[in-house]
């Protein structure tokens, strides 16, 4: 039987709302015990007080907005915590059942896993393109992926979530931890150097959040173009791995799951939303050659920039 494991929790929010609180009730009542929760909140002002007085559990660090950084503020975090499990989370993502935690940490019983990441299931009142999005990139088979299935699965081989994932905080502090300067992305990164330094990635279909966004054409334009620079800057891991064959099965199969679905009307606004996406991801791949303006115009993290010289 496997020592029992302790898991400390972090939690990066901004402006947090219901979903917050929601996700943190759903924390307390686990079937498997949680031993802190960390929270790193930006901007005191916006955290009401109900949301941790009397949870002796949750410690909360308040930062200034222009001290975040996806992959250093986590990295912080996880500095201050001893357990041997990590889970990081973002504050929308709430925990489906009890039994997250449960499932999330069942394949650290093999020393080889490295990282763990859950399942994302959509909101109520999520689109359904959305929706589509998230079973093709969550869907219901559970698999360990490594460096030998790089030929086959591509970037997906690298593909894990902080909405909800878990790490090995020996191996993490072992391969150093996020980077602190990232725009995004700052978890396929780091699983980028867990599968190449010979360890394995767990995809938990059990472990379930519901976690979803209906973004506008203008976010997701955005949105990958902060993926692309994140793949820019870091050849050393990204480089010669495609992913736009990724994006094309996907187009693909959601306009032949709307037309399952009887609305097919729907498959123009897919073609558009795609566009979008596509033309982000190319611009944000030469972004270097782009003007500071454009790059402003282009980006969803404008405070990134502020500090970055170029």
């Amino acid at each position: 039987m496997m020592e029992k494991l302790k898991v400390d929790v972090i939690i990066p929010t901004y402006k947090p709302g219901e979903k917050f609180y929601n996700l943190i009730q759903t924390l307390k009542r686990q079937s498997y015990p949680i031993d802190r929760i960390i929270v790193v909140n930006t901007e005191k002002k916006w955290f009401p007080s109900y949301f941790y007085e009397g949870n002796q559990d949750i410690e909360v660090h308040h930062i200034r907005k222009e001290d975040f950084d996806h992959g250093g503020t986590r990295d912080r975090a996880a500095s201050l915590c001893d357990g041997d499990i990590l889970l990081f989370m973002t504050q929308d993502a709430v925990p489906n059942d009890i039994y997250l935690v449960e499932e999330l940490i069942k394949p650290f019983r093999r020393p080889e896993v490295a990282a763990a990441y859950a399942r994302q299931l959509p909101a109520e009142g999520c689109s359904l393109i959305e929706r589509y999005t998230r079973a093709f990139n969550y869907g219901p088979m559970s698999r360990r992926k490594k460096k030998s299935d790089l030929a086959k699965l591509g970037i997906k081989t690298y593909f894990c979530s902080n909405v909800c994932a878990a790490y090995r905080r020996e191996i993490y502090e072992e391969q150093g931890g996020f980077e602190h300067r990232t725009i995004f992305n700052e978890d396929m990164i780091f699983a980028g150097r867990l599968i190449q330094a010979g360890y394995t990635i767990a995809y938990v279909a059990e472990a379930k959040v519901i976690h979803s966004h209906n973004y506008t054409n203008r976010e997701l334009f955005q949105r990958n173009f902060d993926l692309a620079v994140s793949q820019a800057d870091h050849p050393e891991i990204f480089k010669g791995i495609k992913s736009e064959s990724e994006g094309i099965r996907l187009v693909i199969q959601t306009a032949q799951y709307l037309c399952h679905m009887h609305k097919p009307w729907l498959i123009p606004d897919l073609i558009i939303k795609s566009a979008y996406k596509y033309m982000g991801y190319r611009k944000g791949k030469k972004y270097k050659k782009l003007s500071r303006k454009k790059i402003l115009r282009y980006t969803m993290n404008p405070t990134y920039w502020e500090k970055q010289k170029y």
